[in-house]
């Protein structure tokens, strides 16, 4: 399956984990976490640090998750992905997202191979919001250069 079919098989689940969405209102993770919220989903924050995130319950661990989720999207640094994903795996989820906006973001080689060892369908990368419908205009702009360089997903 094509990077593009799997980023919006992802996207059709309505229920996902957010992971490592952070404490801090103004931090990027939140933006989005909001967006996804705005958009109609059933986003589940993950935080083992926070209680509560945009006024949902945070949990400390996708095990904790119920109803279970099948999609978590992954916004941690690189050096955790790896223990997060084994969690994701160990939960029987379908399909992780690893989010790069700039730099390496969520993504991990190690952690990228044991997705693929354990069956998890795997997005390396991307920005949510640039897929996500009736985004802001900066993101639709951000996809639409992406298509232009040839880097966009297909």
């Amino acid at each position: 399956m094509s990077t593009l079919a799997v980023i919006n098989d992802f996207l059709s689940k309505k229920r996902l984990a957010i992971v490592g969405v952070s404490r801090d209102p103004k931090d990027f993770s939140r933006a989005l976490f909001r967006e996804f919220l705005k958009q109609g989903y059933d986003a589940v924050p993950i935080n083992p640090r926070a209680e509560e995130v945009e006024g949902r319950r945070c949990l400390a661990r996708i095990a904790d998750v119920s109803p279970s989720v099948e999609t978590a999207l992954l916004m941690t640094p690189p050096e955790v992905t790896g223990t997060i994903v084994a969690e994701c795996a160990d939960a029987g989820l379908k399909q992780v997202w690893m989010h790069r906006a700039t730099g390496q973001g969520a993504v991990n080689p190690e952690a990228v191979a044991l997705c693929r060892e354990k069956g998890i369908e795997v997005i390396e990368g991307y920005c949510p919001f640039m897929f996500l419908p009736r985004a802001a205009f900066c993101h639709r702009a951000h996809a639409f250069l992406m298509k232009l360089v040839g880097s966009y997903p297909h």
